[in-house]
C-alpha cells in the first residue's frame, strides 16, 4: 500500500472541516515490537469516526474558557500536534489539534487494515485479562481507547508530538488510482458520546461516522436512512471480518498440527531409544 502523508495544511482548518475529512484517512503507526529482534511494523487502520471539540466556548471541551493546563497543552499548539491524555488510570484517547485556539478533534473509531494480528497482540497486552481475548475484527479499534492500545499510543510517546513531522505516527491517504474522498451523503453528523455535563453542548451534532460502517464505536438506527445490515458497505465489511477470520483459524489448526507433529516425532525417537 502506497501512502502519500497529510501535511500541516490539512489541519490549520476549522475543527469541524478536519473532523469530517478525516473520515476515510489511514493512520499510520510504525511500530518496534518488543526485543528489537524483529525489524519496525507498519500498523495501519482507517478512520471511520470522529468528535469535533470547539475550543473556548465548547463546554465539552478541555480548553473550555481558555482552562490551559500541563495536560491539555498540546490543545493550543500547531495544528497536526497530538494530544495524548490517560482515563479511568489506564487507558488513553488521542486528540488531534486543529485551526481556532484550543480546537481539537478526537479520533474514536477506525477499520484495521494492516498487520492486524499484531494489533490484537497489542490489545491484550495493554488488557487487565489473565488469558488472552481472541478479538472479532470490528472490536480492535472501535473505540478512542481501543485505538490506541490497538496501536501502541502512550501519553509518554506521543503527547505533544506534531504527527505532520513523526516517523512514528502520522495520517495518510491511499496512493491508489480510483481512490476518492469519502462523500459528504456517507457521513452521519450526530451527538458526541458521554458528554451530558456539557449542558446545551451536549446536544450539539459534533460527531461524526461514515454510515452503516460497523467499525464505528456505536450508532442508533435512526441515526442512519438506510437499513444497517442490508447496505452494501455492510456486506462488504462482513465478507471482510469472516475471511480474516477464516485466515487466523487456518493460522491456528497450523499451529496445532505441527505441535502435534513434533510430540509424535518425539515420541518415536524415544521410543527408539528405550528399544
Amino acid at each position: 500500500m502506497e501512502l502519500i502523508r497529510l501535511d500541516s495544511e490539512f489541519f490549520n482548518r476549522d475543527c469541524v472541516e478536519v473532523a469530517k475529512d478525516l473520515l476515510g484517512k489511514l493512520f499510520v503507526r510504525v511500530w518496534q515490537p518488543e526485543g528489537g529482534n524483529e525489524s519496525p511494523l507498519r500498523l495501519v487502520v482507517r478512520l471511520v469516526e470522529t468528535e469535533a471539540y470547539l475550543g473556548l466556548e465548547d463546554k465539552a471541551s478541555h480548553s473550555y474558557k481558555g482552562r490551559r493546563t500541563v495536560r491539555n497543552e498540546a490543545m493550543f499548539m500547531d495544528p497536526g500536534t497530538a494530544y495524548v491524555y490517560n482515563i479511568y488510570g489506564m487507558y488513553q484517547c488521542i486528540n488531534i489539534s486543529t485551526k481556532g485556539e484550543g480546537a481539537a478533534v478526537l479520533l474514536r473509531a477506525a477499520e484495521p487494515l494492516e498487520n492486524v494480528e499484531w494489533m490484537a497482540h497489542l490489545r491484550n497486552c495493554r488488557s487487565k485479562r489473565t488469558k488472552p481475548a481472541a478479538f472479532k475484527l470490528r472490536e480492535l479499534c472501535n473505540g478512542p481507547s481501543k485505538l490506541c492500545q490497538a496501536l501502541d499510543i502512550r501519553k509518554d510517546l506521543f503527547d505533544k508530538v506534531n504527527l505532520c513531522r513523526s516517523d512514528s505516527l502520522f495520517f495518510a491517504d491511499e496512493v491508489k488510482v480510483g481512490v476518492q474522498a469519502v462523500d459528504e451523503s456517507t457521513i452521519v453528523q450526530c451527538p458526541r458520546i458521554g458528554i451530558a455535563y456539557a449542558q446545551e453542548w451536549s446536544s450539539k451534532p459534533l460527531r461524526f461516522y461514515l454510515r452503516e460502517n460497523i467499525f464505528v464505536s456505536t450508532f442508533k438506527k435512526n441515526q442512519s436512512s438506510l437499513p444497517i445490515k442490508t447496505s452494501v458497505v455492510y456486506f462488504v465489511s462482513r465478507v471482510r471480518c469472516i475471511t480474516v477470520q477464516f485466515r487466523q483459524r487456518q493460522i491456528e489448526q497450523r499451529c496445532a498440527k505441527s505441535v502435534k507433529n513434533y510430540f509424535r516425532v518425539y515420541l518415536i525417537v524415544l521410543y527408539s531409544i528405550k528399544s
